[in-house]
């Protein structure tokens, strides 16, 4: 669900949470014509086979246990360390570079205040910039308007 600015606009990024720092800042890239930039939920999950159970069985579970058979690890995500916020960024090509937009790759991590990112996230950023991207840590709205 996209963030509803509430009238704290002057306290954009001071104290709010990522998701809501992810939010505020998919709507202000969309707000401000920027491109389009989309969630990107990274992590493993898991996966197995359903069965069916037709007679009484014995397994030892506890509370909150999830019984799978024949489990395996599912990724989800471009890969390890990909930013919070992907997609592109739209640049007006100058009248030298034959005047045509183009859609820029973007990639936005957010933190928290206090927040860190960990070496994969940085590494990320700095192979999207290297290679002609636009990739940004982000702690408040202003470091991507």
């Amino acid at each position: 669900m996209p963030y509803t600015n509430q009238g704290n606009e002057k306290n954009w990024g001071s104290n709010m949470s990522e998701i809501e720092l992810m939010r505020m800042i998919q709507a202000k890239w969309t707000e401000h014509k920027l491109g389009r930039i989309f969630r990107n939920n990274n992590g493993v999950g898991w996966t197995g086979q359903r069965v069916t159970v037709t007679r009484t069985q014995s397994v030892v579970v506890g509370p909150g246990d999830v019984l799978l058979r024949n489990a395996r690890p599912f990724h989800a995500g471009l890969c390890e360390g990909s930013s919070d916020l992907i997609g592109w960024k739209s640049i007006l090509i100058t009248p030298e570079m034959v005047g045509k937009p183009f859609a820029q790759f973007a990639a936005v991590e957010t933190k928290s205040p206090k927040g860190r990112a960990t070496d994969e996230q940085r590494q990320f950023l700095y192979v999207v910039e290297n290679v002609g991207g636009f990739s940004v840590l982000a702690k408040k709205i202003e470091d991507v308007l």
